[in-house]
């Protein structure tokens, strides 16, 4: 059994690392409020940009934008990464990461190649060490990302695609369900999907002013900023949450070890208090 001194050592070593993962908690819990605001801001204006680019899928304009037209042979795909810039998130990143590796492989199967833009430190440091190309990355965007720290890099992929060195372009996130939750989400980006039309009128369609070609490719990349835009706003809002969730359980799981640590110190000092007694009546009997 180790002795009472070392015992303290722990005690306070444990108690230190405690209060630092409770800082971390509360830190996190009024970050998270703040970024779930930012969070539900943006979502209506990415969902109906999606909406309308769904709707476009359906219209038939003079001009048909690559960015809606779907191709037969698929040989290079590109995903989206967005992760964080900093760990102590629990799962958050691994079930991301797992996610888009799933999707990698499912294409690969299919004999097409994967190119990567990744958003977030942590994301630069896991998918570099795999044999794939990275066409473009940014990181350390803050707990308040802005869309035109996202632009350049959503760009790289946009060109991509329209030059035809990408035939598919998908995002993958982590969605915030709530508090407890956030899983994984796969978005196709280009071509943009055909959303449901039954609740639509049966004759409807755009008047472009003053022309389409300008228009629907200026909205299309538009559509995909604030896609990126809220995929990253989101996955803020999913980071702050799963950190207040892991640090809250370091810190329920430290006060347990400084329980039982406690407990053993206890029982040392006892058991040194009665060998101290014991060598005392023994000294004494044999005078």
């Amino acid at each position: 059994m180790p002795g009472t001194k070392e015992i303290r050592a722990k005690i306070t070593s444990v108690k230190n690392t405690q209060k630092i993962t409770k800082a971390m908690q509360m830190v996190a819990t009024s970050k998270m409020r703040r970024a779930q605001e930012r969070m539900r801001a943006a979502r209506p204006y990415a969902e109906k940009m999606r909406n309308v680019i769904g709707h476009l899928t359906q219209a038939n304009p003079d001009y048909r934008s690559p960015y809606l037209q779907g191709r037969e042979t698929v040989a290079n795909v590109g995903i989206i990464v967005v992760s964080t810039d900093r760990g102590l998130a629990g799962g958050l990143n691994a079930n991301v990461f797992k996610q888009t590796l799933f999707l990698m492989r499912e294409w690969q199967a299919k004999g097409a190649g994967v190119k990567l833009c990744v958003v977030g430190a942590k994301g630069m440091a896991f998918f570099r060490r795999l044999d794939v190309p990275i066409l473009a990355h940014v990181t350390h965007l803050g707990d308040r990302p802005h869309v035109k720290d996202l632009i350049g890099t959503v760009k790289v992929m946009l060109d991509a695609y329209r030059a035809g060195e990408l035939d598919r372009l998908f995002l993958v996130n982590a969605e915030f369900v709530n508090t407890m939750t956030q899983k994984p989400s796969v978005t196709q980006l280009l071509p943009a999907q055909s959303l449901d039309t039954e609740a639509l009128q049966e004759h409807w369609d755009y008047l472009y002013e003053p022309e389409a070609a300008q228009i629907l490719d200026d909205l299309l990349m538009r559509y995909i900023e604030s896609q990126v835009y809220r995929a990253a706003v989101e996955n803020v809002a999913s980071e702050m949450a799963a950190r207040m969730v892991a640090m809250k359980a370091a810190s329920d799981n430290a006060g347990k070890l400084i329980g039982e640590m406690q407990l053993i110190y206890n029982k040392a000092r006892q058991a040194a208090i009665t060998k101290e007694l014991s060598e005392i009546v023994s000294g004494a009997a044999a005078v």
